[in-house]
C-alpha cells in the first residue's frame, strides 16, 4: 500500500460519513494515472496553486483600486483567507480538508481586473459574464498544463468552484463550506479595509455587541456558529440569529463601502478602460497576441468569447498597460 492509498484508507475510516472521499470521487473528464503520494483532491489543490491564473490574483483588486498602503487586501489575500476559514471549518466538522482547500484556492480564478466593477462592465459588454463561470472556464480550458488546455480537475472541485456564490448549491459539504467561508471572509476583511481607508469610522453597535468588537472576534463568532450548527448534519448552516446579523452586515457593507463615492471614485475610469479595450479588439481581433490566440488552437469559440477571456484574465496593471499602448499617444523619437 503506497502513501496515497494509506491516506485514502484514512479518509474512509476516520472522516465523517458525510465527507467527500477522494477514492469515491466522480473523477476527471480525462482519466489519469494515480499519484503515488497524493490523493486526487490534493493533486487538484496543487495544480491550482501552481497555475498562472492563481499567481495573477495578487495584482487583482478586491475592493480598493491600486491602494497606496501595503496592508489592503487583494484578490489573492482574499483567496488565502477563504482557504484558511474553510480549512478550519472542514477540520472541525471532520470533513475533507483537502477538497475544501482546493475549491477555496480556485473559486476566484475567473475574477476580472478592477474587482466587481470589472465584472459588471464585462457582463454588460459580453452579455452574461459571471466570475464563477469564468473560474470554471479557467481550470477547464484556459490554464495550460503540460501543453494541454485545462487542469483536468475532479468533478467535486469543479462543482465547488462553479457553485460558490450566494444562491448556488454545491453538491458537497466541502463546497458549501467554501461558499459560506467566502462570505465570512469578504464581509469582515472588506470592513477592515474600509476602516483603514477612512471610508467608514465604525460599524453599528448591534454588530459589535452580537458578533464581536474586533475583526478577529467577528470572524471567530461566525466560524464557531457554523461549526456548532453543522455538526453531524448534511448541510452547512449558521443559526438564524447569526445568519440574519451576517446578512445585515453584508447589506451595511454594500451601502456604505461598495457603493461609497470615495471607495468607488475611480470606478468610471476603470469601466472606461475595460470598455475601450473590448471595443478595440472587437474591431481589431487579429491584433490579439499570438501567444494568446494559440491557446484556442482553432477551437470553435466566438470572437466575443475570446476577447472576454483575454480581458477577464488581465491583472489591474496589465489592463492599464494595454489601454495605454492602445490609446495613449507615444512621444516621437
Amino acid at each position: 500500500m503506497n502513501i496515497r492509498e494509506k491516506y485514502e484508507q484514512f479518509e474512509l475510516e476516520y472522516l465523517s460519513e458525510n465527507a467527500s472521499k477522494a477514492i469515491l470521487s466522480k473523477g476527471r473528464k480525462v482519466q489519469e494515472q494515480k499519484c503515488e503520494i497524493r490523493t486526487d483532491f490534493q493533486r487538484d489543490r496543487d495544480r491550482i496553486l501552481h497555475s498562472k491564473a492563481f499567481r495573477r490574483l495578487k495584482h487583482k483588486t478586491q475592493v480598493f483600486l491600486s491602494p497606496e498602503g501595503d496592508h489592503y487586501r487583494t484578490r489573492l489575500t482574499h483567496t488565502l483567507e477563504v482557504s484558511q476559514i474553510s480549512r478550519t471549518i472542514a477540520r472541525s466538522l471532520n470533513l475533507n480538508e483537502d477538497l475544501t482547500e482546493a475549491i477555496a484556492l480556485g473559486h476566484d480564478l475567473g475574477h476580472t481586473p478592477f474587482g466587481h466593477t470589472g465584472e459588471r462592465i464585462l457582463n454588460k459588454l459580453y452579455n452574461g459574464f459571471k466570475h464563477n463561470e469564468q473560474s470554471l472556464r479557467v481550470v477547464d480550458f484556459l490554464e495550460i498544463r503540460n501543453d494541454k488546455p485545462g487542469l483536468n480537475l475532479t468533478y467535486e472541485v469543479r462543482d465547488g468552484i462553479l457553485n460558490h456564490p450566494l444562491g448556488c448549491e454545491p453538491s458537497t459539504l466541502e463546497g458549501q463550506i467554501v461558499s459560506i467561508s467566502d462570505r465570512i471572509a469578504y464581509i469582515n476583511h472588506d470592513i477592515d479595509d474600509a476602516v483603514r481607508g477612512n471610508i467608514i469610522n465604525k460599524i453599528p453597535d448591534k454588530f459589535l455587541i452580537n458578533l464581536g468588537s474586533s475583526h478577529g472576534n467577528r470572524i471567530n463568532t461566525m466560524i464557531m456558529d457554523v461549526i456548532q450548527n453543522s455538526v453531524n448534519k448534511n448541510k452547512i448552516i449558521m443559526s438564524d440569529k447569526i445568519a440574519e446579523l451576517t446578512t445585515e452586515l453584508r447589506d451595511f457593507l454594500f451601502e456604505n463601502v461598495y457603493y461609497n463615492k470615495v471607495a468607488k471614485s475611480e470606478e468610471d475610469k476603470t469601466m472606461f478602460i475595460v470598455e475601450k479595450i473590448y471595443e478595440y479588439y472587437t474591431k481589431n481581433f487579429n491584433s490579439l497576441p499570438d501567444f494568446y490566440l494559440n491557446v484556442y488552437n482553432n477551437n470553435s469559440f466566438s470572437k466575443d468569447e475570446i476577447i472576454k477571456d483575454y480581458i477577464a484574465g488581465m491583472t489591474d496593471r496589465y489592463a492599464m498597460k494595454i489601454f495605454e499602448e492602445l490609446y495613449i499617444p507615444k512621444p516621437w523619437h
